[in-house]
Formats: structure tokens, sequence, C-alpha cells
């Protein structure tokens, strides 16, 4: 009896320490993500809208987060560690529908993932392209697979 307490009470802890790492997750994510404005610059083609992110958005740049969506295949361009993940279905993500650039990431994975039509959850640092107009506003760096996200909201 005295093992188990043990070997249970060593579990919870693991979980709960490792539960910790992540700064922020799923929807919570997504909303605060959205909480971005934009200034229009110039570079030699033209005008450029910069993104502001909000005090929220860049008090979690660099931190463990850990997000939750669909993979967007791009004929020629996914590839197994490099991908795209899309808050929303893709008949409504930015690239195919309404959604706007806050609603999609780039990950940059540690290890290669299976292309599925489910919704999935990555974890990783988060990173801001503040000037880049060639790369999406948002890119998860060290990304891991931790399974399917399940309950969408």
């Amino acid at each position: 009896m005295k093992k188990l307490l043990t070997i249970l009470l060593s579990t919870v802890v693991t979980v709960g320490l490792s539960a910790q790492d992540v700064k922020m997750s799923g929807a919570a994510l997504w909303k605060t993500l959205t909480e971005v404005t934009y200034e229009i610059s110039k570079d030699e083609y033209g005008d450029v809208y910069l993104p502001v992110f909000s005090k929220e958005i860049q008090e979690i740049e660099g931190l463990e987060v850990e997000v939750d969506g669909y993979i967007i295949p791009f004929e020629g361009m996914f590839k197994p560690t490099q991908l795209i993940i899309s808050s929303l279905p893709i008949s409504e993500c930015f690239f195919c529908g309404s959604g706007g650039p806050e609603t999609v990431m780039e990950i940059t994975m540690k290890e290669q993932i299976k292309y599925t039509t489910k919704r999935v959850k990555i974890r990783g640092k988060l990173y801001l392209n503040k000037k880049d107009p060639d790369n999406l506003m948002y890119m998860l760096k060290e990304g891991v697979y931790t399974g399917l996200a399940y309950g969408s909201y």
C-alpha cells in the first residue's frame, strides 16, 4: 500500500510539473493571438502590413505553449518537420476561407509528423515574426506532437 501511494504521488507531482512548463494552450492561446493590429510600412514592392503585437502576446514570446489546430496541406510544401497549423478547419482557414493571418502558425517540428485531417496538439516555443512578410507572423519552434485534440471549441 505504501509503495502504491508513493508511485501515485510521484506521478501526480511529475504530471503537475510538466503541465506548469506550458504557459498557454488551446482556445486561450488562439484568443490571445488575435490581439494584434497592423501598421503600414513600405518596401521595394510597395505597402507592407506589419504586425503590432499586444503586451499579452509579447509576454509569451519564447515561452513553451501548446497549440491545437488543423494541419494545412500545401501541394509540394508539406514536410513532416515543417508545417502550417490553423485554428480553423481548412474550409475556413486563412488560405482557403474567412480566417485572418492570426489564425495560422508556422511549425518547425523536432521529429516528423504524419499528416492527418484531425485536430492535433503540438507543444513548442512561440516566436513572433515582426518584419518578414514572406513568413507567417506566428512561429512555433522545437515542436513536439502531443496527441489529438478532443473537444473542439
